[in-house]
């Protein structure tokens, strides 16, 4: 019984194409930008700043005169940069919410106007 290519003695034999080695592993596509890895990102920068905002107030503990539109109080001045700047992002997301809303509105507006009714 001889094979159907007999190798010569000066070629070496030639190798199956198709089969894979056995230490390399077919390489899988990289997974991209996920829904769960942004969330995942978004708690640890979240965590940094919280841990940042923590020791700044309680290196600012001092307390602090305010005045504003006749009332007076104190605070420490920690406490009050913080809720400055919560105050800020609230009045942010609520003009946000309304320009969302409000193109939202037009969207269904032309889109109603676009089927015809």
């Amino acid at each position: 019984m001889s094979s159907p290519n007999p190798a010569s003695p000066s070629q070496p034999p030639a190798k199956p194409a198709a089969a894979p080695r056995s230490g390399a592993a077919p390489k899988e596509p990289a997974i991209g930008f996920t829904r769960a890895g942004a969330l995942w990102s978004s708690l640890i920068a979240g965590f940094l700043i919280l841990i940042l905002l923590l020791i700044f107030i309680t290196q600012n503990t001092t307390s602090t005169p305010f005045q504003f539109l006749g009332w007076h109080w104190s605070l420490p001045l920690g406490v009050a940069i913080l809720l400055a700047a919560v105050v800020g992002g609230l009045i942010t997301v609520a003009v946000g919410t309304a320009r969302i809303l409000q193109l939202r509105r037009a969207a269904k507006k032309h889109h109603a106007a676009a089927q015809g009714g």
